[in-house]
């Protein structure tokens, strides 16, 4: 019976790192006559010593033992790492080091990334529970739209869509009411995770064509402003800080539309 490649790649590296550290072990004792004992004594002491100064490689370190033991990552997921400062990395995983993943991007661009991100930061695997993944695509229509033609037609739209399976079947939900908009939405399943971005893309440009066949408006966002008494003072200007016009207007209710 095959050994998963998963494991068989953590009980490569696992054994790679003991071989390493009981070679040097045997170096330090055959080739310099040392104590291993003293030599463990003086480990842990330099261990503490810098281990205030290399903590955040000594987390990396422990990082990479945790996901070669749990494996929430594995060799060929494709994955979509947030960093702290909300920026994502997405790409296929090509190898797991001790300090170091390597992900190769939808650009053929290779990212290194510490452990201590993978672990520490939201991971998103689009492989983990098998090769499937669900997409959601959002969108909203103006409240006088029909919401049964809104529904179709955005089923239609998922229709012919490279890599959109037909089962699981798309689905539409209506999510909520927004300020100016019924916010819906499109789910359709693939069993290409790697091409979200277009499949994305491809759906987005049927919903627009489809709507203007359809004469559904997606409306811009609106505000209304009402001015009860008082002034208000209306300020044009071309260039620089020249004022072209200026206009007062004195009314007891106005009311604009942003």
């Amino acid at each position: 019976q095959r050994i998963d490649p998963g494991l068989q790649y953590t009980l490569l590296r696992l054994t790679h790192y003991v071989i390493v550290a009981v070679g040097l072990l045997l170096a330090a004792r055959l080739g310099f006559n040392a104590d291993l004992t003293s030599l463990a004594v003086l480990f842990t002491a330099l261990s503490v010593g810098i281990g205030f100064g290399l903590q955040y490689i000594a987390g990396d370190i422990a990082s990479g033992f945790i996901l070669l033991f749990e494996r929430p990552v594995r060799i060929g997921d494709f994955i979509t790492v947030t960093g702290p400062d909300s920026k994502t990395t997405e790409g296929r995983v090509q190898s797991i080091n001790l300090r170091t993943t390597l992900i190769l991007t939808n650009d053929n661009l290779s990212v290194i990334v510490p452990n201590s991100r993978l672990v520490n930061q939201n991971l998103l695997n689009w492989s983990h529970a098998g090769r499937r993944a669900r997409i959601s695509v959002p969108v909203g229509v103006a409240y006088e739209a029909d919401v049964d033609v809104v529904t179709q037609t955005l089923l239609r739209a998922a229709e012919g869509v490279s890599f959109v399976l037909t089962e699981p079947k798309p689905g539409v939900q209506l999510l909520d009411f927004g300020a100016s908009t019924l916010n819906f939405r499109l789910l359709v399943w693939t069993d290409k995770p790697r091409r979200h971005p277009q499949i994305r893309s491809d759906i987005n440009y049927r919903i627009h064509r489809l709507f203007k066949e359809a004469g559904i408006e997606i409306p811009s966002p609106q505000r209304e402003i009402f001015l009860r008494g008082g002034s208000l003072h209306v300020t044009t200007q071309t260039d620089g800080n020249a004022p072209l016009e200026r206009e007062t207007r004195d009314e007891a209710h106005d009311e604009a539309h942003v």
